[in-house]
């Protein structure tokens, strides 16, 4: 059997800056997580300044590791998906959990009404149990969550798919060709009729 293999991933080029502000960088940083990092740093220190006001000695930690924090860990390489930063499985995970996706029906052919999305605990399923337990978070959780139906009515258990990719060499390819050939012989459709 033949084994097909990705080379792309080892073509990665990332643009890097190696000066900033005449202060020189040495290996340089990779531009994209210092524009995340510059985003990240003016909406949560820029939100936090509107709040609370400038950073005393003790809250500075506050308004700076957090972005820091994100930055450091969100452009790392996922594990699960090799193209993809963590932020990116962050922000898809997030974006399921709070507003879900509009699921296929019928290979896209009709549009999904908003009764045939999995309602927002079926979504949180186990995840929402810590917050659960507590008294103070347990009634806007419930109200929050919704019903306690696992899964809009009518909708049957989801489908557990297990795709294995097979690749046919153009021997496998002239075998099935062939077989159409004979076949097509056989019934007196050859090519010339």
């Amino acid at each position: 059997m033949r084994t097909g293999r990705t080379y792309t991933a080892h073509f990665h080029i990332d643009t890097r800056q190696h000066e900033l502000v005449g202060v020189d960088l040495g290996e340089g940083i990779p531009r994209r997580a210092l524009m995340l990092g510059a985003a990240l740093y003016l909406v949560w220190t820029g939100g936090l300044v509107l709040l609370l006001g400038w950073p005393s000695r003790v809250l500075f930690s506050f308004y700076f590791l957090p972005p820091l924090l994100v930055v450091i860990y969100g452009v790392q390489k996922s594990r699960r998906t090799d193209r993809r930063w963590n932020i990116t499985n962050w922000s898809i995970a997030a974006r399921y959990l709070v507003l879900g996706h509009r699921p296929i029906i019928n290979g896209g052919r009709r549009a999904a009404t908003r009764s045939e999305w999995l309602p927002r605990r079926a979504r949180w399923g186990h995840r929402a149990e810590p917050f659960m337990r507590s008294t103070a978070l347990r009634g806007p959780l419930e109200r929050w969550l919704g019903e306690g139906d696992s899964a809009p009515e009518g909708a049957g258990a989801p489908l557990r798919l297990a795709a294995r990719p097979r690749l046919y060499g153009p021997d496998a390819v002239v075998r099935a060709h062939g077989r159409t050939a004979t076949a097509a012989s056989r019934t007196g459709k050859g090519e010339g009729s």
